[in-house]
């Protein structure tokens, strides 16, 4: 089974309080998930890692054996794709989680849209951070 996993991590402050979130849609576009966490006090990339990596778990969970990641962090994705190298010591562990889960599907790709075609992941990391339900 394929799903498309929308993910996006936010800290307000660099570091501050930060949220993880990720929308889990089928092959056809349609929701079967969504899923948010607060992380604590933490810096964007880390969130950005965390909401990755709670995608992945969460597709996982759902029984997907293909994984297509959505999210706006470039660095993340380009980290994840190998094209640059995980050079801060606290998120070098996440990265080796993230790749170690990635492995776990037959097949994956990550990729990055600008914000506002990550509106719903973005919207569920604020609604964690503002103590609300969306």
């Amino acid at each position: 089974m394929k799903v498309i996993v929308h993910v996006d991590g936010g800290a307000r402050g660099n570091p501050g309080p930060a949220a993880a979130a990720c929308v889990i849609a089928d092959a056809e576009g349609e929701t079967i998930g969504e899923h948010a966490e607060l992380l604590g006090r933490t810096t964007n990339n880390v969130a950005e890692y965390r909401a990755l990596l709670l995608g992945l778990a969460r597709a996982r969970e759902l029984g997907a054996t293909e994984i297509e990641v959505i999210g706006d962090s470039e660095l993340i994705a380009k980290q994840v794709q190998g094209v640059y190298k995980v050079k801060h010591e606290a998120m070098k562990p996440l990265h080796l989680e993230a790749m170690k889960a990635l492995r776990e599907f037959d097949s994956w790709s990550i990729r990055t849209v600008p914000r506002a075609q990550n509106a719903r992941a973005d919207a569920l990391v604020n609604a964690a951070l503002d103590g609300r339900q969306i």
